[in-house]
């Protein structure tokens, strides 16, 4: 944890005052469970909280920034940009994933390398550096890592892997497509859903995200990797 705050002074010139905050924005429910004698707090309330002041302040930049863009438009980049695979570049970027406390089932399977435990460990340290430092600190440490990179217009450029995998299946005839929600897991407010793709009644991958959506998006990601590789 000192290397973290080292870090986060050096790089962002953050300091937390209260660091218990920043130590449950890096403990994932996986390190928690594995030691609940010691009653550790994990980082899925905070990582609802950050999820909230994200969407607050990347909206409010794109209202004042895109003025000439009509709500659909930002809506459609908004989800771009806090979608779960960017928000995971966005802890690498950050070197997060180097820190996160995870369990060692967890750490085995490789989840120190997983979009959606990366993408929440961002949503959660936005969360903690609300609470410690308020949403002016939130807003200068996005202008610092995220704002760069939506000026660059990448996120205007993110592939549509549904239509993409669509237009490679039926480029010799028409093919049914389906998206299946297999499973639903967590709370409420932090659900995981799997979703399998399917075409003419063959399985061609699954995915997992924090929408349906989401979820669709990934499975047919992994579904054009699967077909690009044969």
């Amino acid at each position: 944890m000192e290397a973290l705050k080292e870090k986060l002074k050096n790089d962002y010139a953050i300091e937390f005052s209260d660091c218990s905050l920043l130590d449950t924005a890096f403990t994932h429910t996986s390190y928690a469970n594995e030691h609940r004698l010691l009653n550790i707090s994990h980082n899925e309330r905070l990582e609802f909280l950050g999820d909230a002041v994200l969407q607050l302040l990347i909206s409010e930049y794109l209202y004042r920034s895109f003025p000439e863009k009509p709500e659909g438009d930002l809506s459609k980049l908004r989800s771009m940009i806090v979608r779960e695979e960017s928000l995971a570049g966005f802890s690498k970027d950050c070197g997060f994933d180097t820190f996160i406390k995870l369990g060692k089932g967890e750490e085995k399977s490789g989840g120190r390398n997983r979009d959606t435990i990366l993408g929440d460990l961002f949503e959660a340290f936005l969360g903690a550096l609300l609470l410690d430092k308020g949403v002016d600190a939130v807003r200068s440490f996005l202008q610092l890592v995220m704002i760069p990179k939506v000026e660059k217009g990448q996120f205007e450029q993110v592939k549509d892997y549904k239509t993409a995998l669509q237009e490679k299946l039926q480029v010799d005839g028409d093919i049914s497509i389906r998206y299946q929600v297999i499973s639903e897991e967590g709370p409420a407010h932090a659900k995981r859903f799997k979703v399998q793709v399917t075409a003419n009644g063959v399985v061609l991958s699954s995915g997992q995200g924090r929408s349906k959506k989401m979820a669709e998006q990934e499975a047919a990601k992994k579904a054009l990797g699967q077909i690009d590789e044969v």
